[in-house]
């Protein structure tokens, strides 16, 4: 259930809260270009070395985890049946951010 606070304007809380996990970070810059996205495809980091199990551990938090607080911030609007995500009603309240963290992302730490 949404908080009333998740209805109104993001406060900085929140956004940091959200972007705090390099998968939900990865997921909203994707949006900046890509929407609707494929929830299946979370633009998970290009680990070399990933097995088939950390794969699958991964979008079960996906699925479980992070698609779900990203749709209660309203960051995302996420269709379960489809398995597909696009910008929510609040995406754009955070995109400045989301902008700063692609264009600056040989500046900043790995992540």
């Amino acid at each position: 259930m949404m908080t009333e606070e998740a209805n109104s304007p993001s406060s900085m809380d929140i956004v940091l809260n959200v972007l705090e996990n390099r998968y939900r970070r990865r997921m909203l810059v994707a949006l900046l270009e890509h929407n609707p996205q494929d929830a299946d495809n979370p633009q998970l980091p290009a680990d070399s070395e990933l097995a088939a199990e950390d794969l699958e551990t991964r979008r079960i938090h996906m699925r479980h985890s992070h698609l779900p607080k990203l749709e209660e911030s309203g960051f995302i609007e996420w269709d379960r049946d489809t398995n597909s995500v696009r910008k929510g009603p609040h995406f754009d309240e955070i995109q400045p951010l989301l902008e700063v963290l692609q264009n600056h992302a040989n500046k900043l730490p790995d992540g």
